[in-house]
């Protein structure tokens, strides 16, 4: 082999090594131009979705305000309320009445069943909101009504004082209707007590008619004489 080719070990060595660099220079020249797979698109989250199509939102400015994440919601509104009136005079129910709250006179004088006939209403401002706890006396006096008793004897007449107090001892039973509370009946009583007893010597004394109590009491106190 030596003397036929004239190759030294080394040369062979040599060429050896040239060979094994040809094929893996061949192996990586055919390893980097091989067919490669395309990963698709991953998918657009929707968050980032809803900022493309609104570009609002990316820049904080999000017209519709969102709860915040553990807020609780906020409670509905409360009911407007009611309040209490008393509706007195010359009404067909009178007494204390429950109302929405913003209710105006005219709904407590249907609430108490309407005016008398014949009751003079035009200095009431139907068309006025009323107020919780207040009193709409309907048909009352304004001006002096009945004369007085200065003395406090039965029948004997007087003057009318400067409050223009209704005289309990000479009033008629028409002219006691027109007080807070007072109706056909409790009239009638308050005529039959002075009857009985010659008349009202003190205010004190409507306490002994049936059907005035501590509250009626207190209610007319101011607007009566003996």
């Amino acid at each position: 082999m030596r003397i036929r080719w004239g190759l030294a070990p080394r040369t062979l060595a040599a060429l050896a090594l040239v060979l094994v660099a040809a094929v893996g220079l061949a192996a990586f020249h055919f390893w980097s131009v091989r067919p490669q797979g395309v990963r698709a698109p991953e998918t657009v989250e929707a968050g980032a979705a809803a900022v493309a199509e609104d570009p609002l939102r990316a820049t904080g400015a999000d017209p519709v305000p969102r709860p915040v994440a553990g807020t609780p919601p906020s409670p509905p509104p409360e009911p407007a309320g009611e309040i209490v009136v008393d509706v007195s005079g010359k009404v067909h129910r009178p007494g204390v009445q429950r109302l929405p709250a913003g209710s105006r006179v005219a709904d407590a004088l249907r609430a108490a069943g309407g005016v008398r006939a014949g009751t003079d209403v035009t200095g009431l401002n139907r068309a006025r909101v009323l107020m919780d706890g207040e009193q709409v006396a309907v048909g009352l006096p304004q001006a002096p009504a009945a004369p007085g008793a200065t003395g406090g004897a039965a029948g004997t007449p007087g003057t009318a004082g400067p409050a223009a107090l209704l005289s309990l001892s000479v009033a008629t039973k028409e002219q006691l209707e027109t007080l807070p509370g007072v109706g056909p009946v409790l009239a009638q009583h308050i005529i039959d007590h002075r009857t009985e007893n010659g008349g009202f010597r003190s205010v004190d004394e409507l306490r002994q008619v049936n059907g005035i109590g501590d509250r009626r009491f207190a209610d007319l106190l101011p607007l009566v004489q003996p």
